[in-house]
């Protein structure tokens, strides 16, 4: 890792980190585990992250960046409000699918033990996906396919019905994929 670049290295070392999550029965990750995976020190670590927490941020930021872009382009292409909430459903859920060790961090199971400010941090984006899931269900209440007032209720449902989701694909070591059989079920939700 001597001539990487050091954007490049910062990406290796997250991507060695989300790599080790998708092993959570292996032992505990710590920084010396992290190190011996790249084949670095520690010290080379701390050159780039000040802490395992800010090596967590970094998985998180990348969440958020992909997950919200991913909600923005939902909602420029897709008209409709009930289609926008049903294509975020589906996105989130193929979102842990297509990445298991990050799952970890979206169901709070990886940030155990971490720095508080992690979980608080999960807990806003929580917070910011019910938020455009609710923006498709007043859209979709314009359009006359939904009801104002149980937006905020349905939109919660949701969310909680992912959680739920991503804890199972979690906990079934990533046997139970998070979409399979989901379509039936978020049809439901959207009724």
């Amino acid at each position: 890792m001597a001539s990487t670049p050091p954007g490049q290295r910062k990406l290796q070392i997250l991507q060695a980190l989300a790599a080790m999550l998708e092993h959570p029965r292996e032992a505990k990750i710590t920084t010396a585990a992290l190190a011996r995976k790249l084949d670095v020190s520690e010290a080379a670590l701390y050159r780039h992250f000040a802490s395992k927490a800010q090596m967590f941020e970094g998985l998180i930021e990348f969440i958020e960046s992909s997950v919200f872009g991913l909600i923005n382009q939902i909602a420029d292409r897709q008209q409709d409000g009930l289609a926008q909430a049903r294509d975020i459903l589906a996105m989130l859920l193929q979102f842990a699918t297509n990445n298991p060790g990050m799952t970890r961090v979206l169901t709070g199971d990886a940030l155990v033990g971490e720095d508080e400010r992690l979980q608080q941090r999960m807990n806003q984006f929580y917070d910011r996906v019910e938020l455009a899931l609710k923006q498709a269900l007043r859209l979709a209440a314009t359009e006359g396919d939904a009801h104002e007032d149980d937006v905020t209720a349905r939109a919660g449902m949701m969310v909680a019905f992912v959680l739920g989701r991503w804890h199972r694909y979690a906990k079934s070591s990533f046997k139970l994929a998070p979409g399979a059989e989901a379509g039936v079920q978020i049809a439901l939700l959207l009724r």
